[in-house]
């Protein structure tokens, strides 16, 4: 997107956001305000034709995510999608929020037969165009839908789609809690607090001005899976933390953070439209959410660990030096390897998950 054109979409969400403030009496509950800024038709951030995913900020996008790291993520990704396939007799899978269509196109070359058909999630139409034209080679097997389908069976992959959900603000001022939200004053959008029942989970004890993060979005994505799949297994793979470290006394600024041309900053108010707004994932209110909803477990481990599981070692001992360079921040602490986790679900008889065999911290949620 050139300056022009980013400029003239950020000028009219601001102005769809003016609007939205208003009709709430000058408040706006900022899961409202990152909702708009991401997923406003034709303006948000993931609904305009703006390049999102790339290498390096010379090419327009903005992020790397682990597919478009190396293909050697999805490759491995599917050792674990062909077992649980097996293990729950079933030969579709579903996708959300495919971005590039990069780990679409891996776990298709890799599983192959396996699928009868792969089905595609994803809200934005800019994207779901990007993935068709790089998906056209697998014909018919691959399906695109707006909406949940009414019933499941298979086996569900999300790679950064639950940090992607709209959240809840919360700060402790003197009075207690507040939520936070987003009003507009003479220099533009302002934070602006209101009393609330609300609590961050885990009891503190918190400091006045902590700053953190709630899910009700996230937990009731995976809820809504939960009442869909009849039979099969879910596999998310996102940053985050367990409910004890990512509610901890000294985390007291929150996860909230956005992005643009490789470049991080915290102010989700600036340049609205034209960056991506993300928190990290709290992997303890996912694990029960799933719980809650009938889904158990399968494990639960970091990004590393799940891929050594499901044997990224052999494939790169196979590799040029170019690909293995690329490779290893998927795996080194420093990068991916440990900040980002994958949880796994299943409904019917569970089965020992390869990407769980060892490492698995289940026992931390």
């Amino acid at each position: 997107m050139h300056n022009d054109e980013g400029a003239s979409v950020s000028t009219a969400l601001q102005g769809r956001l003016r609007e939205a403030i208003a009709a709430q009496g000058g408040w706006l509950p900022f899961d409202r305000f990152m909702a708009m800024a991401l997923y406003e038709p034709g303006l948000g951030y993931y609904a305009h034709g703006s390049r999102k995913f790339g290498h390096l900020p010379g090419s327009g996008s903005d992020f790397v995510t682990a597919p478009e790291l190396s293909p050697l993520f999805g490759q491995t990704l599917a050792v674990q999608l062909a077992q649980a396939l097996e293990a729950t007799g079933t030969d579709e899978v579903y996708e959300f929020g495919a971005g590039s269509g990069a780990l679409a196109e891996q776990l298709l070359g890799s599983l192959g037969a396996r699928v009868r058909r792969y089905t595609i999630v994803d809200l934005s139409a800019s994207l779901r165009g990007r993935q068709a034209e790089r998906l056209r080679a697998f014909g018919d097997t691959v399906r695109w839908v707006e909406a949940w389908p009414e019933a499941m069976a298979g086996v569900v992959v999300g790679n950064e789609v639950l940090d992607a959900m709209p959240v809840q603000l919360l700060h402790l001022g003197t009075q207690g809690w507040c939520e936070r939200g987003v009003a507009w004053g003479d220099d533009g959008f302002t934070w602006s607090d209101r009393p609330t029942a609300l609590a961050p989970p885990g009891g503190g004890p918190f400091a006045p001005g902590y700053l953190t993060e709630v899910h009700p979005q996230a937990r009731a994505f995976v809820a809504s899976l939960a009442a869909r799949l009849e039979r099969g297994a879910a596999f998310f793979v996102d940053y985050g933390f367990p409910e004890a470290e990512y509610y901890h006394p000294q985390r007291d600024g929150g996860t909230l953070m956005c992005h643009r041309a490789h470049r991080a900053d915290a102010d989700p108010l600036v340049d609205v439209g034209l960056k991506d707004i993300t928190a990290h994932v709290d992997f303890t209110g996912i694990a029960l959410a799933g719980q809650d909803a009938g889904l158990e477990v399968l494990g639960y481990t970091s990004q590393a660990r799940f891929l050594f599981n499901c044997g990224l070692l052999e494939r790169l001992a196979a590799a040029d030096l170019r690909e293995r360079v690329h490779a290893r921040k998927l795996v080194d602490e420093h990068e991916m390897g440990e900040l980002f986790k994958v949880i796994g679900f299943v409904r019917g008889a569970p089965f020992d998950a390869l990407g769980f065999v060892a490492g698995d911290r289940s026992h931390t949620l």
